[in-house]
């Protein structure tokens, strides 16, 4: 990671020693998020109907926008600066709510049970990412006692882990309503560290039809399976070619674009020549490579085999449909967010992340942002995801430091 000039004004943190995770201030709502089942398959109205209930308690109120069948929502909340000022110049710590699935990972504990061991904290979500979400609404009594010189406004969003689909929403409604937040501090798991940069993402599913027969009469068939298998190979290639031949920035924790293939799916019986499969990759990239580039050559190399393929069957394809898309965010070192992120963390050091997040949209609406929060991407989406305490009580610091920057008292 690299240091800023104004390192010598930055004031290290040296959080509040934590011995026990009753010691966290977080703590009652770090178990409380945790226990929701909030995978991204399935609805976060539960949680976010405790969360307003929460903030209702405080007297805040909060507003949904929801996806098209309304099974899921976002949450945007906000804390009111002096004289009632309620759009402009506020600070977002905005969160999502879902998770990825635990289905077959082995897990030691209940996911869905926040656990103490070895001074970490365990489950689904400790990590990625509602420790932070829980943290920064755990100062909301804080936020509201001593008075704010500028708003707070509290975002939760659904749908991140499947293409970062509810911020958009969320985003577009902020827009409408015309606030016009200073800055986002997204707690994506970083370590604690300030993090002004992630690579861009996109995602495709390749479909392969091929034409069924009996696996003793092979040439009268059209393997799907195979040709896709081809495809994923010259995938792999690439990712090779990326990694051992590629432009670098060694700013990030992987310096070149990756490519990744992570499902696939076809065949019905050994005994048959399989008609149908499909899988799904990834590319990773760095700005200065294009990841529509990448998609077409890998279409060219598909249709390679299609001469073949519709010899035996003119109803035999290879098809690619766009999942999702994510663009790379790189933030300005001086803007204002990132000032007051550096004090907040007390580190002069800002660094680069190759994982992709929400504060790339929020930069895109023209709202400055940063990435900090509590843990490690390495534990994130594991079987017994854990934090440790320690950076639990890092991020409690920061969030007290950023009390003392945008509390009145």
């Amino acid at each position: 990671m690299n240091a800023p000039d104004s390192a010598a004004a930055i004031q290290e943190i040296h959080p509040v020693s934590v011995r026990t995770a009753d010691d966290l201030l977080a703590w009652p709502l770090i178990r409380r998020l945790i226990a929701f089942d909030t995978t991204s398959r399935g609805s976060n109205l539960a949680l976010l109907d405790w969360v307003r209930d929460y903030l209702a308690v405080h007297g805040v109120e909060s507003a949904y926008t929801f996806n098209d069948d309304c099974s899921k929502a976002n949450l945007w909340a906000t804390l009111p600066a002096r004289y009632g000022n309620v759009t402009t110049g506020g600070i977002v710590p905005p969160g999502h709510t879902d998770v990825v699935p635990v289905d077959g990972q082995p897990w030691d504990c209940d996911p869905f049970e926040a656990t103490v061991g070895d001074d970490r904290v365990y489950g689904r979500g400790v990590t990625d990412m509602k420790s932070f979400s829980a943290t920064a609404l755990a100062f909301v009594p804080e936020f509201l006692r001593r008075g704010l010189a500028r708003p707070v406004h509290f975002a939760l969003s659904y749908d991140e882990e499947v293409g970062c689909i509810g911020v958009r929403r969320l985003i577009a409604d902020v827009v409408t309503r015309g606030i016009r937040p200073m800055g986002c501090i997204v707690g994506e798991p970083t370590g604690m560290e300030l993090v002004l940069a992630h690579k861009g993402k996109k995602a495709w599913r390749c479909r392969v039809r091929g034409h069924e027969a009996h696996s003793s009469l092979t040439p009268r068939g059209v393997n799907a399976v195979q040709i896709a298998c081809e495809i994923v190979g010259h995938i792999a290639g690439r990712a090779r070619g990326f990694r051992d031949a590629g432009r670098r920035d060694d700013a990030y924790d992987v310096p070149y674009t990756t490519a990744h293939v992570g499902t696939i799916r076809g065949g019905t019986a050994l005994n048959i020549v399989p008609r149908d499969c499909s899988f799904e990759f990834e590319l990773r990239h760095l700005p200065f490579d294009d990841p529509d580039a990448f998609l077409a050559d890998v279409r060219a190399f598909a249709e390679r085999f299609l001469p073949e393929m519709r010899a035996v069957s003119k109803d035999t394809y290879i098809d690619f449909d766009a999942l999702s898309s994510l663009p790379g965010m790189d933030t300005h070192d001086g803007s204002e967010i990132a000032k007051i992120a550096h004090r907040c963390n007390g580190r002069a050091e800002v660094g680069k992340v190759s994982f992709g997040t929400e504060a790339a949209l929020f930069q895109g609406a023209e709202i400055a942002t940063v990435i900090c929060g509590p843990g490690h991407i390495e534990q994130a989406h594991q079987p017994d995801e854990w934090v440790s305490l320690e950076q639990l009580a890092r991020c409690e610091a920061f969030m007290r430091r950023l009390a003392d920057r945008v509390c009145l008292a």
